[in-house]
């Protein structure tokens, strides 16, 4: 079987009335849909920043189409293959899992994670996939350890101990997000790489979840649960084709600008050796072929002007635009297929997609990052990200000032006893930011600001 009552359980137990058609998995789903850090999505750049126009996709929207397409794959897997029949994915799950996949990414993306990780290397470090296990166990502000008897709802008790169970959800949906099965050590040099994984402080988290939902057959095989690859895939599927649907209608590019960039020998270099890291062995010729088969739209013998003309209409032209995108998400979905290994449980099949089909998803989202992400307009904002972000930080963690958080959050602050906990809690909160109140904070620190009359 898929899932058995292990996965279901949940750190807290919780008096749980077994509605009819609601499972527990469809109450995480709940759960997460309305909580705080789900709603913040809407406020971090996806790709432009949502000051620039209502149109682009924001962390939110982006993460609706990463559960849809996760849910397409799932759909689909289920239908094909045998496996699955008599225990089919639960596209709950996997929807939770597209939804929650972004919760940890800090205002200005990226750039923000890298600032906050250079502030946290000698404290355990911060990383986007580590902040969303976190925010979805400990930092969310649903469930408690112990049932207060006393007006004191503070996360932390008077004794200094975290009680904090963020939304209690069940083993089987925290590891649909546990996406690296290592730890991020306690202790970094300055200079070191950002580290993708988990937080020490989530360590007997992952040895629980580890323990309700078990563990795959082979000693040196990862933890990876089938619904967490599906949303990873989906991620990337989501991630390669909308964010060149976005770049096109910010008039960065259209099809035929990026077949002809990848025409320059230096930028294809360093575009196959991108995808050589996520593909193995694969070919400059591979590479071409791929991207020349998804951006190659006009019959041959047309004229470079009519071709012009028409890559230009699909760039400019939003039902163009749509059908342009819908039909390489198709294309990609189809490509997904379940590769079961005898001795290893179904939970933990790997989920794998066709050798063509992964060099033009990879393909096509480390072109569009060279190309457009990278570009100098973007990368302006990116600069200025790091910078609001790392003041922030810095402000906050100075001598008094703690004196600047939330009255809640500072409450916290002062119970906990331990340095390394108390940078974490000002890490959480900066990471926890929009990209509007990020710039707003920041403006009262080093500007005029808003009023004083307006809270933190």
């Amino acid at each position: 079987m898929l899932y058995d009552d292990d996965d279901l359980k949940r750190a807290k137990v919780e008096a749980e009335e077994p509605d009819l058609g609601r499972s527990a998995f469809r109450r995480d789903f709940g759960r997460l849909l309305h909580s705080p850090a789900f709603r913040r999505l809407q406020g971090k750049t996806q790709l432009f920043p949502g000051h620039e126009s209502d149109f682009f996709r924001n962390r939110l929207t982006h993460s609706l189409e990463v559960a849809q397409v996760a849910k397409g794959i799932a759909l689909n897997l289920n239908a094909n293959c045998p496996e699955l029949r008599a225990s089919p994915i639960d596209t709950d799950l996997v929807e939770f899992a597209g939804l929650a996949h972004d919760l940890g990414h800090p205002p200005f993306g990226h750039n923000g994670e890298r600032a906050l990780d250079d502030c946290m290397k000698e404290y355990g470090g911060f990383e986007g996939n580590a902040q969303t296990l976190r925010i979805l166990s400990r930092v969310e502000k649903k469930v408690l350890k112990d049932d207060p008897t006393s007006n004191d709802v503070c996360g932390i008790s008077a004794q200094g101990v975290d009680r904090r169970l963020g939304l209690n959800l069940t083993y089987r949906s925290l590891a649909s997000v546990l996406k690296y099965d290592a730890q991020i050590p306690l202790r970094r040099r300055r200079s070191a790489d950002l580290k993708k994984g988990y937080y020490s402080s989530e360590r007997a988290l992952v040895e629980s979840i580890k323990k309700h939902v078990g563990r795959p057959a082979g000693k040196d095989e990862k933890f990876k649960t089938i619904e967490c690859q599906v949303m990873d895939i989906a991620d990337d599927i989501a991630y390669s084709t909308y964010d060149l649907e976005d770049a096109m209608k910010g008039g960065f590019t259209h099809p035929l600008a990026l077949l002809t960039r990848i025409g320059n020998p230096a930028l294809f270099k360093r575009l196959w050796e991108k995808v050589a890291k996520e593909v193995k062995d694969v070919t400059e010729d591979e590479v071409f072929a791929a991207l020349t088969d998804l951006l190659q739209f006009s019959a041959d013998g047309t004229s470079g002007l009519r071709q012009y003309a028409e890559s230009k209409l699909i760039a400019g032209d939003g039902k163009m635009r749509s059908e342009f995108s819908s039909e390489m998400i198709g294309h990609f979905v189809k490509g997904v297929t379940l590769q079961p290994k005898a001795g290893r449980a179904v939970r933990f099949s790997e989920v794998v997609v066709a050798r063509q089909t992964r060099v033009k998803i990879e393909s096509l989202k480390h072109l569009n990052y060279l190309l457009t992400i990278m570009s100098p307009r973007l990368k302006v904002v990116e600069y200025r990200g790091y910078e609001v972000v790392r003041t922030i930080f810095d402000t906050l963690n100075s001598d008094e000032g703690h004196l600047l958080l939330p009255e809640d959050v500072q409450g916290m602050f002062d119970r906990l006893e331990d340095t390394d906990a108390k940078k974490r809690l000002i890490c959480d909160f900066v990471a926890g930011m929009t990209d509007r109140y990020a710039v707003e904070f920041y403006s009262r620190l080093k500007e005029s600001g808003a009023s004083i009359f307006k809270p933190l």
